[in-house]
């Protein structure tokens, strides 16, 4: 399966399989970009500030939506693809994994 469904079930079954937060980011975005997405990237919120994350392909207009985890926005999610829809998808079943990025304070978390 290709396109943005055959993104979906590869994102699905990377989350089902989990592992080090790093390590599942990279495969998710490695996932999008084999299934036809020609950029995407993680941004972290930092103190205020957005600090690049993994990203893989080349920069292009892209989509940015907002990653948020219990209502607070932790980070961004840039895709290029038009589908504002498969973009806010992905950038929810990552969340927990971008919290991770974010800020456990030193402490083990598994999501």
């Amino acid at each position: 399966m290709t396109g943005e469904a055959g993104a979906l079930e590869a994102i699905d079954r990377i989350l089902n399989r989990g592992g080090d937060a790093d390590d599942v980011l990279r495969e998710v975005l490695a996932a999008v970009h084999e299934h036809g997405t020609p950029f995407a990237a993680i941004r972290f919120l930092d103190s205020g500030a957005l600090v690049a994350g993994p990203s893989v392909g080349q920069p292009t207009d892209a989509l940015v939506m907002p990653i948020s985890y219990e209502g607070e926005q932790i980070g961004e999610l840039e895709l290029a693809t038009e589908d504002a829809e498969f973009a806010a998808r992905v950038a929810t079943l990552i969340s927990a994994y971008v919290l991770v990025g974010w800020d456990t304070a030193g402490e083990p978390w598994s999501p």
